[in-house]
């Protein structure tokens, strides 16, 4: 992979490169008048070649997700509702159930715009775990999954790296699973704020703007990973250490 192309989008990495990158399966297909781009990256080389860890890595193209009707935008919601359950009971091996406890980490900074999907929706969020502990009867009434939430902030805040941040909440809580939720980088302007990236390997944060920081993902943290995220950024074509965003974003 060129490693000036700056992208935390799978499929748009291997779209530049999938005439010459065997060991991954590209599948495209349409539902709810949305194109789903699936990519399985099966082999150790053609990860290394995209610079992507081995995983399934799903991409729904939706156009201006702040533009979209109310009809397209539930369509949009309960496409990919459909699409996370899928993968949460193929990782857990699980029902989503009652007995299925989730965490989900809203990743970024809460005062950046650019950076702030992963803090702005867990606040959309309703925590059950609580529940589930201290009021059964509730719990059991209501019928959903454990749930808790946690937005942890940037190195910058707290001084605590992300990783060390969810890995030690995880030994705690101790989940079936991890959703991550973050912001994410595009090198296609056509991208930004219109894709959903949905994928089951885990998250390097600030990855794609060239801020690597330790990987968080099932190796790390002794469960499956989720993540979930909106491209927001893009590179500044002419000065390589610059990234930019919208005016609108």
């Amino acid at each position: 992979m060129n490693n000036l192309t700056r992208s935390d989008l799978a499929c748009e990495i291997a779209e530049k490169e999938k005439s010459l990158c065997a060991g991954m399966e590209w599948k495209t297909r349409e539902a709810a008048g949305f194109v789903i781009s699936e990519l399985i990256i099966e082999t150790k080389a053609a990860a290394e070649r995209l610079g992507k860890p081995c995983g399934r890595y799903l991409t729904l193209e939706c156009g201006r997700i702040d533009r979209l009707s109310a009809e397209d935008n539930r369509a949009l919601s309960h496409l990919l509702a459909g699409e996370l359950r899928g993968a949460v009971k193929r990782l857990t091996q699980k029902a989503i159930d009652s007995n299925l406890s989730v965490f989900v980490a809203g990743l970024g900074n809460a005062d950046l715009t650019s950076d702030s999907i992963g803090p702005q929706t867990v606040r959309r969020l309703t925590a059950t775990r609580h529940l589930r502990q201290y009021e059964g009867e509730l719990y059991k009434a209501v019928g959903c999954s454990s749930l808790s939430a946690l937005a942890p902030g940037v190195l910058g805040q707290t001084g605590i790296e992300t990783a060390e941040y969810i890995t030690g909440i995880v030994n705690l809580v101790k989940p079936d699973l991890v959703i991550m939720i973050d912001a994410l980088a595009s090198s296609d302007l056509s991208s930004l704020g219109r894709t959903v990236q949905l994928s089951d390997t885990g998250i390097s944060p600030g990855a794609g703007v060239g801020n690597f920081r330790k990987r968080i993902d099932k190796s790390t943290l002794g469960v499956p990973v989720v993540s979930i995220g909106v491209p927001t950024v893009t590179d500044f074509q002419y000065n390589e250490s610059m990234i930019v965003t919208p005016k609108d974003i």
